[in-house]
């Protein structure tokens, strides 16, 4: 099982994260997230990580930013992967190609089978990432998501699933779902954009011990 820790602000969070065993980490560059990083904090942390020989995946996350925001920060960030979270259309999502993939928040099957169609999806995983609706936030607000309608998008695609996943609940949401990987942000966090080590270590030990 993937897992994809999101809303990484510090050195020491992302150490605590691959030291735990996650295989992504998420960079929020969306500026009225809790979970803001800037780009110069996001180098320090790359550099870092580079200089140590950490070997995992990063993500940028996006909310509505212009093309040349996301490929200059994409360069500059050394990223792997561009998660676009906001309201981009699907010819954004095409123009930026491989690099990205879309989170979607739907309410219901017909949403979510119609982002399916709508939204060009990557050859390698993940296709998309499925999020719990909220009518007022882009992600991270701790909603638990709609397990079934995930697990419609599952059986068709290589899936991340979020929205609302804790150390508590991620085995049966795994079970359920049967994701490519999980995504978490608030529910490894002792308050908004902190992170807390031992939830982190107890979120990925849990979703990887699940046999599917």
């Amino acid at each position: 099982m993937i897992v994809k820790i999101c809303g990484i602000k510090t050195l020491s969070d992302a150490l605590a994260a691959i030291d735990a065993g996650a295989d992504m980490l998420g960079y929020n560059f969306y500026p009225k997230s809790k979970r803001y990083i800037s780009v110069k904090e996001c180098v320090e942390i790359q550099n870092d990580l580079v200089g140590r020989g950490m070997d995992v995946i990063s993500v940028g996350v996006f909310v509505n930013a212009s093309y040349e925001t996301i490929i200059e920060t994409l360069e500059v960030c050394a990223l792997n992967l561009v998660q676009l979270h906001g309201d981009e259309s699907p010819a954004f999502l095409e123009e930026l190609g491989e690099w990205a993939f879309k989170a979607i928040r739907p309410k219901n099957a017909d949403e979510a089978l119609d982002a399916l169609e709508k939204y060009p999806q990557r050859v390698d995983a993940p296709a998309l990432l499925v999020d719990a609706y909220h009518p007022s936030e882009y992600g991270g607000s701790g909603t638990v998501g709609d397990w079934s309608l995930a697990r419609e998008l599952a059986a068709q695609k290589p899936i991340l699933l979020a929205g609302g996943l804790a150390p508590e609940n991620v085995g049966e949401a795994v079970r359920q779902v049967n994701p490519w990987g999980v995504d978490i942000a608030s529910g490894v966090e002792s308050s908004p954009g902190v992170k807390d080590v031992a939830k982190i270590a107890a979120f990925i030990s849990a979703a990887k011990s699940i046999d599917i």
